[in-house]
């Protein structure tokens, strides 16, 4: 009788777990998100993570759940400790490719590569390195400019205080998609009860100045996003002192800006966004030379 129940034990640990893992889903649709608007991350459910009481632990785990049928990875889910962070180099993991994966590169895009593989829990976070099931292919601005304020902000909240933080990161694709569009993102910080941590986003796996095919990875200039050696050149340039938005001196908004917040600039888009300017993407299509 004992070795039938210890059969049955081992039989659920192993099957009934990985089950149980595989039931992960994303807490909003897509058919609820709004469409990019030149922000990479947006608020959801007023930002409050939406983590049950039952699943709020201060043990340290990680589970990074399955990929499913068509091979993506599906999402991952842990108790952030200081005991997780990394304490070894960073691996190679360039001999994973995730769904959609290609390796293709544009000169406007910051470090050339338009993919990277994205950890759903980051490396600074867990020193998880070549593990297919918390990898995504994720564009570079999903990846520095979506992701990475979060994952700074998580990492630098452990090593100050030692206290643990609920995390969970979901992969939201449309329909059979290889490629996601965005990957939801959400932490609590465990023993303050979410007064150091506390957010609940959507981050948009995009790249300005490029379209992407979801259904398979490939990708196309799309005219509207300068080349990295067109940001220095310098050009005559309308700004908008208000909005902090930059305009080309032929477009239809500079004629109804407030005189007190126009202002023309002979400068270049590089040293304009160092002061804290962003283009305004309706005018300004510049097309790679």
């Amino acid at each position: 009788m004992k070795k039938w129940l210890q059969l049955f034990l081992s039989f659920w640990l192993v099957f009934g777990f990985t089950a149980c893992q595989a039931q992960i889903k994303p807490s909003v649709s897509l058919d609820t998100l709004p469409d990019y608007s030149n922000v990479p991350y947006i608020a959801i459910d007023d930002n409050i993570p939406s983590f049950n009481e039952d699943e709020i632990t201060t043990t340290s785990f990680e589970t990074y759940y399955p990929l499913d049928s068509l091979g993506r990875s599906t999402g991952a889910f842990a108790s952030l400790g200081k005991d997780l962070l990394p304490t070894k180099e960073r691996g190679d993991i360039h001999q994973v490719k995730p769904s959609g994966w290609q390796s293709v590169r544009y000169d406007q895009v910051e470090g050339g590569s338009l993919y990277n593989r994205c950890h759903l829990i980051a490396w600074s976070l867990s020193g998880e390195d070549a593990n297919p099931n918390n990898l995504i292919t994720g564009t570079r601005y999903l990846n520095t400019k979506g992701m990475l304020p979060f994952e700074n902000m998580v990492r630098d909240y452990i090593k100050e205080t030692g206290n643990h933080v609920m995390y969970r990161v979901i992969p939201i694709y449309d329909d059979s998609n290889l490629v996601a569009k965005g990957v939801e993102m959400e932490a609590l910080s465990v023993e303050d009860q979410g007064e150091g941590i506390s957010f609940h986003v959507y981050c948009f796996n995009v790249q300005p100045g490029i379209q992407i095919d979801y259904a398979n990875g490939d990708s196309w200039e799309d005219g509207s996003n300068p080349t990295r050696s067109d940001r220095s050149k310098e050009q005559t340039f309308v700004l908008n002192t208000k909005t902090k938005k930059i305009h080309s001196p032929d477009c239809s908004s500079v004629k109804s800006m407030n005189t007190k917040n126009k202002k023309f600039v002979r400068d270049s888009l590089e040293h304009l966004e160092q002061e804290g300017y962003s283009v305004h993407a309706q005018c300004i299509k510049e097309n790679k030379k």
